[in-house]
This record gives C-alpha cells, structure tokens and sequence, in this order.
C-alpha cells in the first residue's frame, strides 16, 4: 500500500512486526492519516491465526518468515526489506494497536526536519495516565526504575526506553549492526544502546497509553528477563567506553562512511 504522493518528501516505510494480530491490525491500520508514508510492510513471525490473510486483504506488503524468528529478527527482516526498497524513514509500529498511529506523521517531522535521528513514543507522561490507562503497577514502577538507571548510563535524558512505536532517520539502520543483535525481545535495548553510542540524536514524544486485553504484552517473566538484558547492554557500553571493544558498537558493513 502506498500513500505518500507529494513530491520531495522523503520515503517513509512503517513497518509492523506481526504475530498473531489478526484481530488489532486493521484497528492499528486505521488510524494511521492518509498520505503519510509510501509503504507498509507487515513481517508475520508465523503466526497461528489469520493474520497473513488479513495484511494481504488489506493491501498490504506481507513478509512471512520461513520459521519463527522473534520479535528482534522479525524487525531485522523488514527494516532490511525497507532499506532495499529506498526507505529515508523508518517507522516501526507494534501492530497491536496499544500505540496511538494518529503520530505517525508528527514523529516523522522530527525526523524531517532534523530535530532528531530516532524518535520514541512515551507513553509515561504521569504515574496517574499511565496506571490509569491500564498499565500493570509493576510494569509501570520496573520501567521507571530501568528509565532511570539507563539515562544515566547513556548520559540521556529519556521518558521511556521502551515503546513499540519508534522512528529512524535511514543513516541510523545503515550505521548501526542490528544484524548482531538478539532475535528476541532484547532487540530494541541493543539498538538503542547503538543509537546512542554512534552519536545519533535520540528524543521521545508523549502519547497516550493503551492496555487492552488483545493488545500483546510482555508478562512478568519475559519482563525480568527484558530488563536483565538492558543491564547486560547497558555494561557493555559502560565498558566500550573504557576502551574495550564490543562488537555490539563496531559500524555496520552498510555504513558508506567507512569505506
């Protein structure tokens, strides 16, 4: 599906990590205003219900991959696939409609007119919002707590380290090597870390909270095991900083700057 038709803009791409969305997608879908991108790409991490056939009804780019790759190879897939199609922005959008889509085309103007390289969406701006729009107590007090102790590590003045709902200028996925990131839910920590180490612009955004039952959630669990690899990540910078080398920060073969 493609919208963006006023010339000299830059190709934006939102692309959806899927599984098992068949019943938020075209919610999530149909907030996104007309005319604000040129493509959406859908990768479907095999999912069990009808979420492939709903994508290509709709007129979407469905990427279906050969076997589960979770929720970090998934993004390695499609954000490769947006590369390759010419993207200049890269939005990426949990299709669970738990993000407010309506943002889309404010996040890309930061990105446009340079007030930043990656954008977040925040959807922490009070402790009363965010409980009150569903968010778990104990989710809600583990990401402040998280929040806290990786601004100060990576010297950044964030809400949220967290969201689903990011954008990228196309200079960040040709420098950073997401490729050697973790196929699992670890992903986004790492890319940030990245992000932030090459020196790119990092900002966030408020938006609106929504947790709802058929939105998809981390439960406890895979929470702690998420915030124990943000720690892991957050050494690692610690210590490339000091001088040791971590493959995690070389550039990315794509980075034309280097050659």
């Amino acid at each position: 599906m493609t919208q963006n038709d006023t010339p000299n803009r830059p190709r934006v791409f939102i692309v959806m990590p899927a599984y098992n969305a068949e019943q938020t997608l075209e919610a999530t879908l149909r907030d996104i205003p007309e005319g604000c991108y040129d493509e959406i790409l859908v990768g479907d991490d095999c999912s069990s219900d009808g979420t492939v056939a709903l994508s290509e009804k709709l007129g979407l780019t469905t990427l279906v991959t050969p076997k589960n790759l979770g929720y970090g190879g998934n993004q390695k897939m499609l954000y490769r696939a947006a590369l390759e199609r010419g993207a200049d922005i890269v939005v990426m959008l949990h299709p669970d409609n738990q993000y407010d889509a309506t943002l889309v085309p404010h996040f890309v103007g930061f990105i446009q007119n340079g007030v930043c390289d990656v954008i977040l969406g925040n959807r922490i701006r009070s402790r009363r919002e965010a409980l009150g729009g569903g968010m778990p107590a104990w989710k809600y007090f583990n990401n402040r707590l998280l929040t806290i102790f990786l601004n100060l590590v990576y010297g950044q003045n964030l809400g949220e380290f967290h969201s689903g709902f990011r954008a990228y200028r196309r200079e960040v996925l040709e420098k950073v090597a997401f490729e050697r990131n973790v196929d699992a839910f670890g992903f986004d920590a790492q890319f940030l870390a990245q992000a932030i180490w090459f020196g790119f612009k990092v900002a966030d955004a408020p938006m609106p909270v929504r947790y709802f039952k058929e939105a998809s959630s981390i439960r406890f669990w895979p929470s702690v095991r998420y915030g124990l690899e943000n720690l892991r990540v957050a050494t690692a910078f610690l210590c490339r900083k000091l001088g040791i080398r971590q493959a995690l920060f070389e550039p990315s073969s794509r980075d034309s700057s280097t050659t």
